[in-house]
């Protein structure tokens, strides 16, 4: 029993300095379609921007 005890320890041991480094994948990609948003004239002024006097 002491030697299962010491062989996880060891093992634990050993394995805790251990890392994995794997690179990101990309994500969701959103690809913007039609014309821009917001600004004078197109119908669409984003929430906060009509107090400003940005729409």
């Amino acid at each position: 029993m002491k030697k299962i005890f010491c062989l996880l320890m060891a093992g634990a041991a050993l394995l805790g300095g251990c890392a994995l480094y794997v690179p990101d994948s990309p994500g969701v990609v959103v690809v913007p379609q039609g014309g821009p948003q917001g600004g004078p004239g197109n119908g669409f002024c984003p929430p906060g921007q009509a107090k400003k006097g940005n729409c």
